[in-house]
């Protein structure tokens, strides 16, 4: 079964597909031949939530070659669950957000997550179970167009710890929520953390 891609330009959706995804919103078909991103990228009007995709045979080759001419950021992050069953969100940039961050020199994506959940959150993760998804995200840096790639996993903690936000990673507040509770998460939150919220059962 041929592997579909969801890019995340700001908040509007990019789809490299091979077929025509269900969703309410309308979705404006790219042509692939002659496409550049970074044209791409400035013609994206602040604030827009558009659709867009690339129907295409073969979704995977697509993105391969969409990547050629991006710098690839690879980053791993986490959905923490609490003992009480509640789970973990930071506040950053104005948005809700979950712990996540860059991989280090030799560093694999499960342990990043893990290191980045516990220095951005001041906790310890007892147990780091199965990866949940992949997001993938674009933004220029300097020249280039950066295509950011994390993985998310699942994890727990023994008890519900204190939170102690990593404040020179700009995260002003660390909370425990009950997925009940979550609706100013949703109202301002990313495309991305959504789809990490859908895969962690909790939407």
């Amino acid at each position: 079964m041929p592997r579909n891609y969801r890019i995340y330009i700001n908040d509007n959706t990019l789809f490299i597909s091979d077929f025509l995804p269900e969703q309410k919103e309308k979705i404006q078909q790219l042509e692939f031949q002659d496409f550049n991103l970074q044209t791409f990228y400035k013609k994206l009007k602040n604030g827009s939530k558009k659709s867009y995709i690339f129907l295409t045979k073969n979704p995977k080759e697509t993105f391969q070659k969409l990547k050629k001419d991006c710098t690839i950021i690879k980053a791993a992050g986490g959905l923490v669950e609490s003992a009480n069953g509640n789970y973990l969100f930071i506040f950053r940039n104005k948005k809700w957000d979950l712990p996540k961050g860059k991989l280090e020199e030799d560093e694999k994506m499960k342990e990043a997550a893990v290191r980045e959940v516990e220095e951005e959150c001041g906790i310890r993760v007892f147990k780091r179970e199965e990866k949940l998804c992949k997001t993938y995200h674009v933004y220029p840096m300097g020249t280039k167009m950066v295509i950011k790639k994390t993985n998310w996993y699942k994890m727990k903690v023994k008890g519900e710890p204190k939170l102690v936000p990593q404040k020179e990673e700009g995260i002003d507040e660390a909370v425990w929520l009950d997925k009940n509770h979550i609706s100013p998460v949703i109202k301002n939150t990313f495309p991305s953390i959504m789809d990490v919220l859908r895969a962690g059962g909790i939407l």
